[in-house]
C-alpha cells in the first residue's frame, strides 16, 4: 500500500513540473528556432537558454526588462508565448 501510494504521489508531482503540449505538426511547419529567438529578444528579453521542449514547445530561460527571471513557452508555428512564469 505505502508503495502505491509513493509512486502515485510522484506520478502528481512529475505531471504538476512538466510543461506544455504545443504541437504535433512536423517540423518542417515550424518557425525556425532563430527567428523565435529573435522575436522574444525584440521583446526585450536576454536569453540564456532557447530549446525544444519534449512537448514540442521553444522554451527560453532568461531574464525580463527589469532583470527578473522568466521561463516562456512559444508556439513552435506561430510563435505565441503558451506558458510564461516570473520569478
Amino acid at each position: 500500500m505505502r508503495i502505491l501510494l509513493t509512486f502515485s504521489m510522484f506520478g502528481f508531482a512529475t505531471a504538476a513540473m512538466a510543461g506544455p503540449q504545443c504541437t504535433q505538426e512536423p517540423k518542417t511547419k515550424w518557425q525556425l528556432k532563430d527567428e523565435v529567438q529573435k522575436i522574444a529578444v525584440q521583446t526585450g528579453y536576454k536569453v540564456d537558454v532557447f530549446k525544444v521542449t519534449d512537448g514540442n514547445c521553444y522554451e527560453l530561460y532568461g531574464r525580463d526588462k527589469a532583470g527578473k527571471r522568466v521561463e516562456i513557452y512559444y508556439h513552435p508555428i506561430t510563435a505565441e508565448v503558451v506558458k510564461k512564469s516570473v520569478r
